[in-house]
């Protein structure tokens, strides 16, 4: 008994417990700095989630209403907002808006289902068909154009 309490002793009075505390601190610090970023990228993932989902239901409740299109918009952008703060989630009104229309961009029931537009080019009156992009085409790198 006398040898497990000198050994406690020793502990105290040679700053072990001190190097063993900032040596258990040293450890920890960055995997609780890296759960904590973990956490807060998930939450954000989570809001952003909640804010499209939100968006798109109040774009489609008001798709029949008799209201113009920037009226729509409008109430549509504060109702959203007005949501995600009722609920703890504070998003400036202008990601709102941008996940308002892109909502309705991509609302079936807002009939914006455009595949092909015709243009009138020149004097002439040279017609072309454009059709939207499909995301197929590849992108320019900056490194091959010299």
């Amino acid at each position: 008994m006398k040898a497990a309490n000198d050994i406690f002793t020793w502990i105290f009075q040679s700053g072990a417990v001190i190097w063993l505390f900032y040596f258990g601190f040293a450890i920890a610090k960055p995997w609780v700095d890296g759960k904590i970023k973990h956490a807060k990228t998930a939450q954000q993932r989570e809001a952003w989630t909640l804010l499209e989902q939100v968006a798109m239901t109040t774009v489609n409740s008001l798709v029949s209403s008799n209201k113009p299109g920037s009226q729509k918009f409008l109430e549509a952008s504060d109702q959203v907002q007005s949501y995600l703060a009722d609920h703890g989630v504070h998003i400036d009104m202008k990601t709102v808006q941008s996940v308002v229309q892109a909502a309705y961009e991509k609302s079936p029931l807002t009939g914006n289902d455009q595949s092909t537009s015709t243009v009138a080019v020149g004097p002439e009156g040279v017609t072309t068909t454009i059709k939207p992009a499909d995301g197929t085409a590849t992108a320019i790198d900056p490194k091959e154009v010299a």
